[in-house]
């Protein structure tokens, strides 16, 4: 498995039992920079709180199955190519 130099996501604990998943593209004082919260419910369990609005789910074996899973939604281009519009002739007015 290959790390990256330079992640975009990063994974904090904060305490035992909790962590955040920070946004590096974001300053610290953005209301951007935290994406989720995860709390540990037991050793094979978490939960996360989202702070942005992420299709994800809430409960996950580990946190860092969370930063994963925000790396891969997060990594896939939402970008398309232009729908190409037939021209239509213009209106006559009667």
């Amino acid at each position: 498995m290959s790390v990256d130099p330079d992640p975009r996501y990063v994974l904090r604990r904060i305490t035992p039992s909790e962590w955040v998943i920070n946004d590096l593209r974001f300053p610290q004082d953005d209301t951007r920079h935290v994406v989720a919260c995860v709390y540990e419910l037991a050793p094979t369990e978490v939960e996360v709180v989202w702070l942005r609005d992420l299709p994800l789910a809430i409960r996950y074996g580990s946190p860092f199955e969370v930063l994963e899973q925000v790396e891969r939604i997060q990594g896939t281009s939402r970008a398309t190519r232009p729908i190409s519009i037939p021209p239509l002739p213009p209106l006559v007015a009667d």
